[in-house]
């Protein structure tokens, strides 16, 4: 129930006026998303990166309803690579990009276009790209562009959802050589016809698909906070004897931090999930609804904050 309130706050323009203007809201924002513009997101990348972890950069937006809106989130991105690439933040640095913000909604052609010239534009600057995953509607545009744009990238990754009935099998045909898969537990509101509606159910469809990703040939990365998920991973990797360079973690910015260089620190590689931009809002309100212990890790991270 908790979930579905956050999740319904999501998409309230009232709730988002209100959050936006509370006090508390710019500690949380200062906390977990790099900044409004570029210049932060590549001080926070740098020092990360000088941390011993590696990152992935997310310029937040989605929804865009305008080509225009599309244009000006594949520029970001453009100038985003440049500017990795100028500060020598490539490889460890790459970027994740939401199709919906390049217009999937209304014009898919024109996504897989713009999404085309972020591949081109990170292997001048030698990264690469990871597509993110949204509700349940987009995934099988955003499969099929993929294995387009994997014709001429191999290295472009996806996220897929453990939450989704589906992904257990997305995860099989996906898992071959080269395939990069970031595996999360999934944050939008969806009928219990297409997902697990519970916790546990949830739980267990992401072991099952971890499963799936270390038996494979491909390269799994686990994007979780979970202490379980994380000590499972660790175990099934030395069950199908991966290395610490054959599959990564990945965890947001701001969230167990100790973690991330725990786990860093014992030659993991960790990867940092690193949103910039002014559209934080709906970003904000997903990471509760994706795990609501999230809310505790945010408490917990600005009590600590001073």
């Amino acid at each position: 129930m908790f979930r579905s309130v956050i999740l319904a706050a999501a998409g309230s323009s009232r709730a988002e006026r209100l959050v936006q203007r509370a006090p508390i809201s710019r500690g949380v924002v200062n906390r977990f998303i790099a900044g409004s513009g570029l210049d932060d997101a590549l001080r926070v990348t740098g020092e990360l990166i000088g941390d011993g972890l590696a990152v992935t950069l997310d310029y937040l937006g989605e929804d865009t309803t305008t080509p225009a809106d599309a244009e000006a989130a594949r520029d970001e991105y453009l100038r985003l690579l440049d500017g990795l690439a100028t500060a020598e933040l490539t490889p460890a640095a790459e970027v994740s990009v939401k199709l919906s913000a390049l217009g999937q909604a209304f014009d898919v052609e024109r996504a897989e276009e713009y999404a085309r010239a972020i591949c081109v534009k990170a292997t001048e600057a030698g990264t690469t790209v990871t597509l993110d995953m949204e509700d349940h509607t987009t995934t099988d545009s955003t499969l099929e562009v993929l294995a387009r744009l994997r014709e001429d990238f191999p290295t472009v990754g996806v996220a897929l959802q453990a939450y989704l009935r589906r992904t257990e099998a997305d995860c099989r045909e996906l898992a071959g050589g080269g395939s990069r898969i970031r595996l999360c537990k999934g944050a939008y509101a969806e009928p219990e016809s297409v997902a697990y509606q519970t916790r546990l159910d949830v739980d267990k469809s992401y072991v099952r698909c971890m499963n799936i990703l270390m038996a494979g040939d491909g390269y799994p990365m686990i994007a979780s906070h979970d202490p379980r998920v994380v000590a499972i991973a660790e175990d099934r990797a030395k069950w199908f004897d991966r290395s610490c360079d054959e599959f990564e973690f990945q965890m947001l910015y701001g969230v167990r931090p100790e973690e991330q260089r725990r786990l860093a620190k014992e030659g993991y590689t960790v990867r940092v999930y690193v949103p910039y931009g002014t559209q934080w809002y709906g970003y904000m309100m997903r990471r509760l609804a994706e795990r609501p212990a999230n809310l505790a890790f945010f408490a917990r991270a600005l009590r600590s904050r001073g």
